[in-house]
């Protein structure tokens, strides 16, 4: 199931209009197809997503039809009755706390959620319902960006993770504040979608570099990321350390000199100790 799952998600990643929804469920996939109750299956399981995304925008068409929103604040508002309210779709602090959270199975089965989980599903509903909104990757933050009805460049901001609570510019600023950065324009600019995925690998990996046990979990994670087009080149040293301490010594010694021939040309100090933790990964196999 690894290489089926690895092999589509390659292939969407190089899209000409790669989808985030589905980059976001192959990736999960590896780790959900695991759980005896899930479906058995890729597909079945791509499947049972799907389903679930076209119900809510099923629902949201049908208050789309009562209500017409006419503005982007009406038509954040029945997103939020709908999603945040009946749907029940919302964060709490110890989402952060679980890995579930990070995966999109998961995430609307429990219809709980990091923030960019849950603004995934809002992209994701709002589109199927022929609706604009759009993902705006702040520091430490993902929120939304509601078009009107009609299209143009008029939006308003909205949480996703606080039910679809309004906010105003004071309120990303503070936001954006918290994490230590200024605020800009520029961060509401709509997120790309492969940027998106590579936020949510990172959210994964750094989940699990905090739990030593999940080295495992981290090293798939980082594969995963390293598939994708546009990735730090510090993610190949990343990947030849977990090799390390997953067992796989000589694999990821041959990586940290891989990777330290790529340093010799602008960091040679570092490339020396690279080939230095290579060669300590060579000698515990004695």
């Amino acid at each position: 199931m690894t290489e089926q799952s690895r092999s589509r998600f390659r292939a969407e990643a190089r899209a000409e209009h790669p989808d985030p929804v589905l980059l976001c469920l192959l990736a999960a996939a590896e780790h959900t197809l695991a759980d005896p109750d899930e479906p058995a299956t890729l597909d079945e399981l791509l499947t049972a997503c799907h389903v679930a995304l076209d119900r809510h925008a099923a629902a949201v068409r049908r208050a789309v039809a009562e209500r017409a929103p006419a503005t982007p604040e009406e038509t954040a508002a029945l997103l939020a009755a709908v999603l945040g309210g009946r749907e029940r779709f919302h964060g709490r602090p110890s989402d952060y706390r679980r890995l579930e959270s990070s995966l999109l199975p998961d995430v609307l089965r429990r219809r709980r959620g990091l923030p960019i989980m849950l603004s995934l599903v809002w992209c994701a509903v709002a589109a199927r319902a022929g609706l604009t909104v759009r993902g705006v990757a702040l520091p430490g933050h993902f929120i939304v960006a509601v078009g009107g009805p009609e299209g143009g460049d008029e939006y308003v901001l909205a949480d996703p993770f606080h039910g679809g609570r309004l906010l105003d510019l004071d309120d990303v600023e503070q936001l954006v504040a918290a994490t230590g950065h200024a605020f800009s324009p520029e961060l509401l600019t709509p997120a790309q979608p492969l940027d998106t995925v590579l936020r949510v690998l990172g959210n994964i990996r750094s989940w699990a570099s905090d739990r030593p046990e999940h080295a495992r979990t981290q090293l798939w994670a980082t594969e995963l990321a390293l598939l994708l087009p546009r990735h730090p080149a510090s993610l190949r040293l990343e990947r030849a350390e977990l090799l390390v301490r997953t067992g796989h010594f000589l694999a990821g010694a041959a990586e940290m000199d891989a990777y330290a021939e790529i340093l010799d040309a602008f960091d040679p100090e570092s490339a020396g100790r690279v080939r230095h933790e290579a060669r300590a990964a060579r000698h515990r196999l004695n």
